[in-house]
């Protein structure tokens, strides 16, 4: 599928050690979910639940018979936007989210922005970000706080914790 770049293996493996201590039982969000590789680990590491939104209709379909060929059942698939999705009513509140989008969209800081702003982020909640390594950094949201960074090739992935508002 043209312009899907899934999270390397090397990363993820770093990501899920990061995660390690909270995974168990985690509601997760995959934004911009792809393959579902971030999502489909979570759940074979102990998380409760994964949710994945993708627009891409091939991604969807791919995602779906994975999803099948696993046999999980704590997987629901949201074909559509991640800003739609996010601004759409509320389906509680995750634990981890992981928001991988296309380098060219450009969209983190509107994300991290959003997320911020609704009441998807559950308290101690974590946001796994991967990014362009060649651009500056993304601006996070007042009180945001960077606890992992790490770069690999032209990638800098970072697992940040967000202010708790409540």
């Amino acid at each position: 599928m043209p312009g899907l770049r899934p999270t390397s293996s090397r990363i993820r493996e770093t990501l899920f050690n990061w995660l390690k201590p909270g995974i168990h039982g985690a509601r997760c969000l995959d934004l911009y979910a792809g393959t579902g590789a971030l999502g489909l680990e979570a759940l074979s590491r102990g998380a409760a639940e994964a949710v994945f939104v993708e627009k891409s209709r091939a991604a969807v379909a791919t995602l779906e018979k994975n999803i099948q060929a696993l046999g999980v059942t704590a997987a629901f698939v949201h074909a559509g936007d991640a800003f739609g999705y996010l601004q759409g009513e509320s389906r509680g509140q995750f634990d981890i989210v992981f928001l991988d989008p296309p380098f060219a969209a450009d969209r983190l800081a509107d994300l991290c922005r959003l997320l911020d702003e609704t009441s998807v982020l559950a308290r101690g909640a974590q946001v796994y970000i991967e990014e362009d390594r060649s651009r500056p950094d993304v601006v996070l949201p007042d009180g945001w706080q960077v606890t992992k960074s790490k770069q690999a090739g032209n990638v800098r992935y970072s697992l940040v914790t967000p202010v708790d508002r409540g």
